[in-house]
């Protein structure tokens, strides 16, 4: 060749290298210039890729958690049910699994596996699709949540082109992470994070979920299992596709054969075992405490709320935050009170059903049964309204619907029951069932010590504790005769039992009111405060009410804490001035026992982040309201429902209460036609307060015998306090209350002598009826 030809040779080659150079370079900027418009979002067109702070502090859904103040976990607030758990507390063969199966090379790449994506091309040519993602590009997808719309640009919504910008941001993702992390802590991340369907967010719930035990407590068959559900949790879900999970758990198990984690000869055994199941899905109503839950759901939003607005963005969501709620329920009191509610309404329950037999008990005053009861209630459902929607005045195809029988399952006292019912016969079974509310605090910090908001959460939802507010009957009346005693009254002072008329005002025109006594009888007996409030004897508290002034009982019931509305009207202190709260009665008791300072009730004590860092703690809020002397008179006046001859408390006498000298004061409540029954209980160291009633005011008992509050509240105090006593490490003690710290200057010692035979025992059933049921006439 001649010396021409090789340099034009030569040069040709020069030529093809500088092409193929430019070519690379000018390929190697615009991977660079691409990756750099992913990572920035450039132009808006990429979507937002994450930072290097969600890097270093990655937002997981986490479940909120709320802890009784004796450390126990009573219950959780989530969409995702998700609980954190460390590296050390996850089985080392579930990791194993995991890695054999999902990535068998994670701890030889940086976060791409060249050989899986090599593969993933050669398969795909076959016809067969294989995934190459490994385990960290896994996480951050689901960490990042790399692929949902709010991560997507205005090229993302293209297809094919979204797909690549979406692997390459979990492909930078991964590579970050894995700069950002360890291996043992992508791991931890990455089984914190996954989706076991069931609700299951996390091994830590997965494995409770499933199994019934912690993560680290996982057999080799059932980590398998819980491998096999990591990437399709419902085609491979044991509970509802058992084959297929089995199927894929002996393919897991295979894998750890395979790497010679476990022998083939293992392999071979853990594979012909069934998948056993201890299935159960965590929800909203497991657990203690539902109703309080609830109580502290809503307190916990409004507290998100502020802290957010004070933020200037969504700095924290009960739900998915990860909060550690603790609160003042002690778990021990709590289940006390809860077996005590069940136990005696159960037994009240069945004396209801006996009680109507062959009845309906929605019932007026003169016990006959309301018409189209029911029927007016079945209105007021979402079911009917529904069907309104859709049927619009075709009464007839609506009525049709609201009679045909479907199979469904409700709650009884024996149990839940499977059984085929209309949608108006399953109102009229729901409408037969009595319900409570009651609540115990520690009167000293105002820390609610037990709350139980009904019969049962998971069939009525509706709380009597907080939510609900009804007449108070006799229970008013100690707001009467504190007004009395702090304005220059003592419990020895007299009045007489005897037939009333009080004149007043209402709405500018001139009335009347003659107020019965329960046997519509006077015994004209010039008796002691202390004795008539315990006897909760009407004349005497109406013409008391009259002397002191009704809108003054009204004012020192608010002072108190009662923050519903009060009608300032002669009745009020035979409690029909207005609906109240058990929550709000309790907390007035306490202001007696504790020497006249109001301790505003409160159930939280502070909040921390996910992290364990306290953001808030909660100190309770009091306020002297009145005197340290009025305070030790009205626990006094208080105790002669026990002390005093024919007080209505004196029930309690059947109870093992009464040891070491004990005392206990309080304060029985009926209203008109039984509809609502109540107790309100004081000890030194406890105030508890009780209702009991009808969802509905026309649902109650007909007799005294059977309805009054000493018959269907005072059991349920009187039960949970024999419990409290019966747990000695509970520390609640039996005594005296404390003497008085201060000097008492009006004469209270003037007990009544006991006549023979003894007065009945007798509890005011007028004392919530409303004006226009008083007997109300104008003056002539």
């Amino acid at each position: 060749m001649s010396v021409k030809a090789q340099v034009k040779k030569q040069t040709r080659y020069r030529t093809f290298i500088r092409s193929m150079w430019r070519i690379f370079a000018v390929g190697l900027a615009a991977v660079f210039i691409y990756i750099f418009c992913v990572s920035t979002n450039f132009l808006f067109l990429f979507g937002d890729t994450p930072s290097t702070e969600k890097l270093e502090n990655p937002s997981t859904e986490l479940a909120s958690e709320l802890y009784t103040a004796d450390g126990v976990l009573i219950g959780k607030y989530f969409t995702e049910n998700r609980s954190p758990v460390t590296y050390q507390k996850i089985s080392p063969m579930l990791i194993k699994a995991l890695v054999a199966t999902e990535d068998v090379r994670f701890y030889e790449h940086a976060g791409i596996d060249p050989k899986a994506l090599g593969s993933v091309f050669y398969f795909t040519l076959q016809g067969d699709k294989r995934g190459g993602s490994t385990l960290t590009q896994q996480l951050a997808k689901n960490l990042y949540k790399t692929r949902r719309k709010e991560t997507k640009g205005l090229l993302g919504y293209i297809p094919v082109v979204s797909t690549v910008i979406a692997k390459t941001k979990e492909w930078l993702t991964a590579i970050r992470l894995e700069r950002q992390y360890t291996k043992e802590e992508i791991l931890t991340m990455y089984l914190n994070t996954v989706e076991f369907g069931s609700n299951a967010f996390g091994v830590k719930v997965a494995a409770k979920t499933f199994f019934n035990v912690s993560p680290d407590s996982l057999k080799t068959e059932e980590a398998a299992m819980l491998v096999g559900l990591v990437n399709a949790p419902t085609r491979y879900s044991p509970r509802f596709r058992p084959e297929a999970a089995l199927e894929k758990r002996n393919f897991v198990i295979a894998k750890l054969a395979k790497y010679n984690i476990i022998s083939k000869t293992e392999a071979d055994s853990l594979s012909q075992l069934p998948i056993a199941l201890k299935y159960h899905v965590e929800n909203h109503y497991d657990g203690p405490a539902t109703y309080f839950r609830g109580a502290v759901n809503e307190f916990v939003k409004k507290w998100c709320e502020k802290e957010n607005e004070k933020a200037g963005f969504d700095k924290y969501d009960v739900y998915s935050s990860g909060l550690k709620i603790y609160t003042t329920i002690d778990s021990r009191m709590q289940a006390l009170a809860e077996e005590a509610v069940q136990e005696k309404m159960k037994s009240l329950q069945a004396k209801f059903y006996r009680h109507w037999k062959g009845k309906n008990p929605w019932a007026d005053e003169k016990h006959n049964e309301i018409p189209n009861f029911i029927q007016n209630i079945a209105k007021r459902t979402e079911y009917y309204k529904k069907l309104k929607r859709v049927y619009g005045d075709d009464q007839q195809k609506i009525d049709e619907l609201m009679n045909t029988p479907r199979k469904m399952r409700v709650f009884t006292w024996q149990g839940e029951k499977d059984t085929t019912l209309s949608p108006l016969d399953s109102l009229r079974h729901y409408k037969h069932f009595l319900h409570a509310g009651m609540m115990s605090m520690d009167p000293f910090t105002g820390h609610i010590k037990a709350w139980v908001g009904g019969i049962n959460f998971k069939y009525f939802k509706y709380d009597h504790v907080r939510q609900a507010r009804r007449q108070p009957g006799s229970t008013f009346k100690p707001f009467v005769y504190l007004t009395a005693i702090d304005n220059g009254y003592t419990p020895c002072d007299r009045i007489r039992d005897e037939r009333v008329s009080i004149n007043y005002v209402e709405n500018g025109k001139p009335m009347n009111w003659q107020p019965d006594n329960v046997t519509r009888s006077y015994t004209g007996m010039n008796m002691t405060l202390r004795h008539a409030m315990a006897r909760s004897v009407n004349s005497v508290t109406a013409q008391l009410t009259e002397r002191v002034g009704w809108e003054k009982v009204a004012e020192y019931a608010k002072k108190l804490g009662i923050s519903g509305p009060l009608q300032a009207v002669p009745s009020i202190g035979l409690g029909s001035g207005g609906d109240v709260s058990v929550y709000d009665m309790v907390g007035a008791y306490a202001t007696f026992v504790n020497n006249g300072f109001h301790s505003e009730p409160m159930f939280v004590t502070r909040i921390e982040d996910r992290n364990g860092n306290v953001i808030q703690n909660f100190t309770p809020k009091q306020k002297r309201v009145i005197s340290e002397e009025t305070a030790f008179l009205m626990v006094h006046m208080l105790k002669g429902g026990m002390e005093e001859p024919g007080g209505t408390s004196q029930a309690l006498w059947e109870y093992e209460l009464w040891k070491n000298g004990n005392q206990i004061g309080g304060k029985t409540g009926t209203t008109s036609n039984y509809s609502d029954g109540w107790y309100m209980g004081i000890t030194k160291d406890l105030v508890s307060g009780v209702w009991v009633g009808g969802e509905d005011r026309s649902i109650h008992f007909r007799t005294s015998d059977t309805g009054e509050g000493s018959k269907v509240a005072l059991p349920i105090f009187g039960t949970y306090m024999e419990k409290i006593y019966q747990n000695k490490d509970l520390g609640y003690k039996m005594g005296p209350f404390p003497k008085p710290a201060v000097k008492i200057t009006k004469t209270y010692l003037c007990p009544t002598p006991r006549p023979a035979p003894p007065p009945p025992v007798l509890d005011s059933i007028k004392t919530d009826i409303l004006l226009e049921d008083l007997n109300d006439t104008p003056l002539q």
